[in-house]
């Protein structure tokens, strides 16, 4: 299973925007705030991994 890092770019609500950082692309992509850390401010570091969102440590 692949590994992707990314940075949340904002929040709206239920939703945040997140860039990937592993690789060249302008692209966001929105995910819902249930399926992320509660803990996540903009500029958080996350990897998805196993289907699951984990804080970067």
């Amino acid at each position: 299973m692949e590994t992707f890092h990314y940075v949340v770019v904002s929040i709206e609500g239920d939703y945040a925007n997140l860039k990937r950082t592993d690789e060249e692309t302008e692209d966001l992509k929105l995910v819902a705030r249930a399926l992320l850390p509660p803990e996540i401010t903009e500029g958080s570091r996350l990897k998805y991994e196993f289907l699951q969102y984990f804080p970067e440590a």
